[in-house]
Order: C-alpha cells, then sequence, then structure tokens
C-alpha cells in the first residue's frame, strides 16, 4: 500500500533513533525500534496508536491486542497495560504514531457530527481495528506538515480535526464518544478510574468508591471490569507494582523501602506480586533493566 510506504517513511527519517520522539505538533509523537523488546508495563491515557511497520503486543487484564501494520488502537480511558514489540529489525524497524485525544477538540468535533446509529458501543476502554484509506490518508497529511514548518502552525488544527473526525465517523465513532461524555456508566467509571489514580497508594475501599461515583459496590465492580479488564483492587495493584518500579529504577530505592512508599504494607507480598506481575524478583528485574535499557521501550 503506497499511502503506509509513504507514512512509514515519514516516520523513519524522523525518528532518528530508537525511542519515542515528540514533533512540532503538540500532541503527536513518533515511535521506533529496531528490536523486539521486553514486556514493559505502562498507563496508556486516551489516545489513538496507528501502526505502520512491525508487530506489537499489548495486555490489559485477561485480553491480549495485537497492533500490525495498518491497525490501530483506540484508548478511551487511562488504563495499566503490559505491552511488548515482538517483531522489528535495524533494516525494519518497528514504526508507529501516538495522537493524544484532546477532550476539548474531541467534543466539539462531536456535537456538529452526527452519532452513528445502531447498539451502544462496547464498554471495554480499548479497542483495536483495521486503518481505513481515509484515515490513513489523513495521517499522511498530518506527517507531511513536519517538513513544512511555514504551514504547520495554521494546518495542523485542520489535520488533527480530520483524524478525529475518520474516528469518529469509523467503526468505533460511538466509542470515540466515551471519552467526551460525562453521564452513563462508563463515566462513572472512569471518575472512578481518576480517583484511583489520583489516591492509589491509599487504602482503597470499595464502598467509599462506589459512593463517591454513584454505584452501589456491586454495580461499580461488575463495570468496572467491563471498562478496563480489572477489578478495582487489580488496577490498584498494577499502579502501585508501576510506581515501586519507578522509584527503584529512577532514584535507586530498595524494594523494601519502594513497598512501602507505594502502599504496600507487606514486604513479602511486594515481591510477590511484583515477580508474578514483571517476571522477576525486584533486585533481579531493575539489573535487568539497567542493562538493557533499549528493550523497555514502552509506547
Amino acid at each position: 500500500m503506497e499511502t503506509l510506504a509513504e507514512i512509514a517513511a515519514l516516520i523513519a527519517r524522523h525518528t532518528p533513533a530508537d525511542g519515542m520522539h515528540r514533533t512540532l505538533l503538540d500532541r503527536l509523537t513518533l515511535v521506533r525500534s529496531s528490536t523486539p523488546t521486553m514486556p514493559m508495563p505502562n498507563v496508556y491515557r486516551p489516545l489513538l496508536c496507528l501502526v505502520v511497520q512491525g508487530i506489537k503486543q499489548v495486555e490489559l487484564g485477561d485480553r491480549l491486542f495485537t497492533y500490525a501494520p495498518a491497525r490501530y488502537a483506540i484508548v478511551t480511558q487511562d488504563l495499566p497495560v503490559t505491552g511488548r514489540i515482538i517483531e522489528a529489525t535495524p533494516d525494519k524497524p518497528y514504526l508507529c504514531l501516538v495522537l493524544d485525544f484532546d477532550p476539548v477538540t474531541l467534543g466539539e468535533l462531536a456535537l456538529k457530527v452526527p452519532p452513528p446509529p445502531g447498539a451502544p458501543p462496547p464498554p471495554l476502554g480499548k479497542i483495536v481495528a483495521d486503518a481505513c484509506s481515509d484515515l490513513l490518508g489523513a495521517a499522511l497529511r498530518m506527517l507531511r506538515l513536519l517538513d513544512d514548518p511555514q504551514a504547520l502552525p495554521v494546518l495542523a488544527p485542520l489535520a488533527e480535526q480530520e483524524m478525529l473526525y475518520r474516528l469518529l465517523t469509523g467503526p468505533y465513532g460511538a466509542t470515540m464518544r466515551q471519552i467526551t461524555s460525562s453521564h452513563g456508566r462508563v463515566a462513572q467509571i472512569g471518575r472512578a478510574i481518576a480517583w484511583i489514580r489520583q489516591n492509589y497508594r491509599e487504602r482503597l475501599s470499595i464502598e467509599q468508591l462506589a459512593s463517591a461515583v454513584g454505584m452501589s459496590p456491586s454495580s461499580l465492580h461488575e463495570h468496572f471490569r467491563a471498562v478496563t479488564a480489572l477489578t478495582p483492587l487489580q488496577f490498584q495493584k498494577q499502579l502501585r507494582l508501576q510506581d515501586a518500579r519507578s522509584l527503584m529504577l529512577a532514584d535507586g530505592l530498595d524494594a523494601t523501602t519502594a513497598a512501602f512508599q507505594v502502599g504496600y504494607e507487606s514486604p513479602s507480598q511486594f515481591s510477590r506480586e511484583y515477580r508474578r506481575h514483571f517476571g522477576e524478583p525486584p533486585a533481579r528485574d531493575i539489573t535487568r533493566l539497567r542493562a538493557s535499557p533499549e528493550m523497555a521501550l514502552v509506547a
């Protein structure tokens, strides 16, 4: 496909090294990796990820998603995931673009685009689908602006709106609208997610959380799992483990100190859950990451 090849060439030219590269477009990031990577946890924000070369797998709870060329992912909630690139070489690196969603821009555009007919979309906050030619064309026009800095300030907002328009009018347009909705069960779960993200180091009371978002505990549990593929406690645990890993890697904390700092009361429980989640005990995992930083790309 000529469009996909040109998109890949543009991303490759604007990513001179492996890693995540911010661009002159405020919410656009380009990603390149010349090697497969180890499984890396991350908290995805609402975004579009369009893969143009290579293959990546992402786990969300018990769900496994595969990103292949000309496939895109939509994330509508903050979600803790584990991703790894499984196909990439120096001659044919993994390449993708990531567009963060701006709720204001998306909400204004959604008011102008009629909602799609039919049943409401599944509540899960992440989908992966094949990109249509219109979406690829919009992505290409956006990337071409990186080579035209004079036009970029004027045309970049229009290019972003075109991308969002193609998503809103595509097969998952109703899913996109969940990002801007302030009503309904998905919106309530969004508020629960935000509360846990802000307070994950504290003891979690399901009863108090349910009351705060206007749901019963049983309804919260059911709908939270439908949106995130995790229970609220599993969601909190993944955030704690990711935070502890960052503290050990970036700040040099030992496992016990990191465990207490993120809210664990038992270092042994922390070590068991850390090994179950990351595949290695804390010290060994941090040593591995420091020895092979190029294997730790998360986008």
